[in-house]
C-alpha cells in the first residue's frame, strides 16, 4: 500500500462532501485529487444496514480509487445531539454492539487499519462508573473485533465547548481509555485518535501534545481553529503541525475533516 503523504492528506467524506450522495462523495473526493478517505458511519439509523448498501459503497469507494483509511462504528447520529453510543445503557450501546462486526468487516474488507469509536455523553441520570464500565465491555469487544481484522481501534478526545456531555476532553482522558482497553485485551491495538482541531478548541498546547503523543497515536484528524475550516481559514499552522508529527515519529495519514 501507498504511504501518506504530508502534502496530500485524507478527506473526510462526511464533513467535506456530506452535501452528496453518499455513493457520489468518493469520486468527488478524488477529483480534487483525494487518494485516502475517511467516514463517519453512513447510516446512522442503521447499525446493520443491508448488505447491498455496504456492497454498493464498497464498489464506489473502490472505483474512485479512493482508500478508506479511517471508518467509524455506529456512534449515532452525526451530525447532531449524539458522541457515540457505548457507554449508553440500553438500546444504544445494543446497536453498537450489533454494528461492531459489521464495521470491522467492512473495514478489513477495504484494508482500512483504523475503526474510531466514540465514547457517548454522560447521562444525567446514570452512574459515571457504570456507563465507564460498559464502555469498557464495549471497548474490549471492539477492539478484539479491529485485532481480527489487522485494524486499531480508536479513541478520540472532543472538546467540552461543543460536547459539554462528553467525558473525554483532553489527550489525557482519552489515553487513560485506551490505556484500560489494552490492559485488559493484551492486544496493543486502542490507540489515541489525535483530532488537532479538538485538542486546540479545548486549549490544548498542540506541540505539546505531539511532542508527547504523536510517536503513538493511531490516527490523526485536522480542522484549523477557530472555526472548523480548511487549513489557511484559521490560526493553525498546518504545515508546521504536519512537519512535528513527522519529527514526533508518526507516520499515518492526516485526515481533513473540516467543514466544507
Amino acid at each position: 500500500m501507498a504511504a501518506p503523504d504530508e502534502r496530500r492528506p485524507a478527506a473526510n467524506l462526511s464533513l467535506l462532501y456530506g452535501g452528496l450522495p453518499l455513493l457520489e462523495r468518493p469520486a468527488a473526493a478524488a477529483a480534487a485529487g483525494f487518494t485516502a478517505v475517511e467516514l463517519w458511519w453512513p447510516w446512522p439509523d442503521e447499525p446493520c444496514p443491508p448488505r447491498s448498501e455496504l456492497q454498493a459503497l464498497r464498489a464506489a469507494l473502490t472505483s474512485a480509487g479512493t482508500r478508506l483509511v479511517g471508518l467509524n462504528f455506529y456512534a449515532g447520529r452525526l451530525p447532531g445531539p449524539d458522541r457515540g453510543a457505548l457507554s449508553l445503557p440500553g438500546p444504544e450501546s445494543e446497536r453498537f454492539r450489533a454494528n461492531i462486526d459489521v464495521a470491522a468487516d467492512f473495514a478489513g474488507s477495504l484494508g482500512c487499519t483504523g475503526l474510531n469509536a466514540l465514547y457517548g455523553n454522560r447521562l444525567p441520570d446514570t452512574d459515571p462508573a457504570a456507563q465507564d464500565a460498559l464502555a469498557l465491555d464495549n471497548l474490549v469487544l471492539a477492539a478484539r473485533a479491529a485485532h481480527r481484522v489487522g485494524a486499531d481501534l480508536l479513541i478520540e478526545a472532543l472538546n467540552s465547548t461543543e460536547s459539554p456531555d462528553y467525558p473525554l476532553v483532553t489527550a489525557e482522558a482519552a489515553i487513560a481509555v485506551v490505556e484500560r482497553v489494552n490492559a485488559v485485551t493484551g492486544l496493543g491495538n486502542a490507540k489515541f485518535l489525535m483530532d488537532l482541531y479538538h485538542l486546540a478548541m479545548g486549549g490544548a498546547d498542540l506541540d505539546a501534545v505531539i511532542d508527547r503523543y504523536g510517536g503513538s497515536a493511531g490516527h490523526v484528524q485536522f480542522a484549523d481553529w477557530p472555526g472548523r475550516g480548511a487549513p489557511g481559514t484559521g490560526r493553525l499552522d498546518f504545515d508546521a503541525l504536519v512537519a512535528r508529527l513527522r519529527k514526533a515519529g508518526y507516520g499515518g495519514w492526516v485526515a481533513l475533516e473540516h467543514r466544507p
